[in-house]
């Protein structure tokens, strides 16, 4: 079994350059284009859909994506353009930090309000 969330978004293609571009998923069904109501985006086991088909309750969602070094994925992403202002009074989404649950984590929201949260165990 398998849970593969849906995000909603209101453009695709600025969509998929935030997710494909910056954050390294890549679109996955072959005859998915950018003109798709739907598109399938992974990286490793991490998986989900983009969608402009739902109807407007759906924006907002949240996905945790389980990875090997958060603070290196972050570098990356903000030397690639990762924008965090507008979002000054999270300190979560301004670079990684542990929480205390054990885990240390950073939070990336698109335009839509769809956070993936990468996160990885303290050692």
């Amino acid at each position: 079994m398998k849970i593969i969330p849906v995000f909603k978004v209101r453009d695709m293609r600025s969509a998929l350059v935030h997710y494909t571009q910056v954050l390294d998923f890549v679109m996955t069904d072959p005859e998915d284009t950018v003109d798709s109501f739907v598109v399938d985006l992974g990286n490793g086991d991490a998986c989900f859909q983009l969608t402009v088909h739902e109807g407007d309750y759906l924006f907002g969602s949240v996905a945790n994506v389980w990875v090997e070094d958060v603070d290196a994925l972050f570098a990356k992403y903000k030397q690639r353009g990762l924008d965090t202002s507008g979002r000054e009074a999270s300190p979560v989404h301004q670079g990684p930090i542990n929480q205390s649950w054990g885990r240390r984590e950073f939070y990336v929201t698109d335009a839509d309000r769809n956070t993936l949260r990468f996160v990885m165990r303290i050692k």
